[in-house]
Formats: C-alpha cells, sequence, structure tokens
C-alpha cells in the first residue's frame, strides 16, 4: 500500500510528508498512524528501541494513554531522495495536572512506497505551567493559520 509522495522527495513532497506525520499523530489514533510505518519499520524512540508496525501500535498506544491532550506541531528541516529529518515540538499534560512541551529532532527513511522504514527520535522534556503553553487548539488537526515552531520562537 503506497503512501504518497514517493522518494525521491522534492522540497514540496518533504513538506507534505512532514504535515501528514503531523496530522497522524495529532489524531492520537495509534491504530491509524501505525500505518505510515513499514511492516518491519525500526525505531529509536528516547531509551526505546524496537522493530515492526505493530510495536509502533503498542508504544503509541502508551504515550498517549500517559501523554494527555497531546498537540505536536512538526517542522521540515532537510531532505534528500528518501530521507527528511524535522524538528518538532508537543505540550501534554500528566495525569496528575502537570503540564510539558517536548522538544526534539527525527531523522526518517522512507521505502520505495513512501512508508516510513526508519525513525530516528532524540527527545527532550521541559516542565511548563500551564500559562506557558502555546499550543490552544481544539484536539486533532493543528488549524492551517496556527503559528509554526518558527513562528512561535521554538
Amino acid at each position: 500500500m503506497a503512501r504518497p509522495p514517493l522518494p525521491p522527495f522534492s522540497l514540496e513532497d518533504a513538506i507534505k510528508k512532514v504535515r501528514a506525520a503531523e496530522d497522524g499523530w495529532n489524531s492520537r489514533d495509534p491504530a491509524k498512524v501505525k500505518m505510515a510505518y513499514s511492516e518491519d519499520t525500526k525505531w529509536r524512540n528516547r531509551a526505546e528501541i524496537f522493530n515492526g508496525r505493530d510495536k509502533v501500535e503498542e508504544f503509541l498506544t502508551r504515550k498517549w494513554d500517559r501523554e494527555l491532550d497531546y498537540r505536536l506541531i512538526k517542522e521540515y528541516w532537510a531532505h534528500g531522495a528518501d530521507r527528511i529529518a524535522v524538528r518538532f515540538a508537543y505540550e501534554y499534560r500528566d495525569d496528575s495536572g502537570n503540564w510539558y512541551r517536548a522538544y526534539g529532532n527525527e531523522n526518517w527513511q522512507f521505502d520505495e512506497e513512501g512508508l516510513m522504514h526508519t525513525r530516528h527520535a532524540s527527545i527532550n522534556d521541559k516542565r511548563i505551567t500551564e500559562k506557558d503553553r502555546l499550543f490552544h487548539w481544539p484536539l486533532g488537526r493543528r488549524p492551517d493559520d496556527h503559528p509554526s515552531l518558527s513562528d512561535l520562537g521554538l
């Protein structure tokens, strides 16, 4: 099952791929999101390293059970024929009401069908107050007119 845009990526294609990934993750639907990854996808996310689409779903289920009111912005950084680098930030709260902003970078590599085969993520969390939050759209897709990470100075 192909997931356009397909490699080799133009700048426009890479930017579309980044927004599609952001939209998927903002859905917080692990069964849907896992379909953007190859069956044998390889992940490094913080201290977790795992392989396979089913492991992606398990990981995302655990993640979004802990990270409540999750809102994410991804921003294109660079790309090659079958690779894209992004930077991102997301905000969430824990079940005690403490708010956090996570910052990070991801390196992605895609197969010929446009499925992400490799994902390396480096992420840092910062505790914030509720008044420091910057991501206030309703849960789900970020509105097109919402500021980007660069616009927000992040």
